[in-house]
């Protein structure tokens, strides 16, 4: 199964000593290739951007047809 490494940037609300602030979350997660078009929309829609999109896979090949 082909498997997606994003990295994402997210703004999420904190409520700091009575005045709220922005503060920018970063995260890494494994997002199978038929999820991926879910999860990109979701990002957008709570304002967030993609930074980085790999292809993680088990070994090196796999889903390449040369393994």
């Amino acid at each position: 199964m082909r498997m997606f490494r994003i990295t994402a940037c997210v703004p999420s609300q904190t409520r700091i000593r009575t005045q709220r602030e922005l503060q920018n979350t970063y995260y890494t997660k494994l997002v199978p290739y038929d999820n991926w078009f879910s999860e990109q929309q979701r990002i957008q829609k709570m304002g967030g951007t993609i930074v980085k999109v790999e292809l993680a896979t088990g070994k090196q090949g796999a889903n390449a047809g040369l393994a």
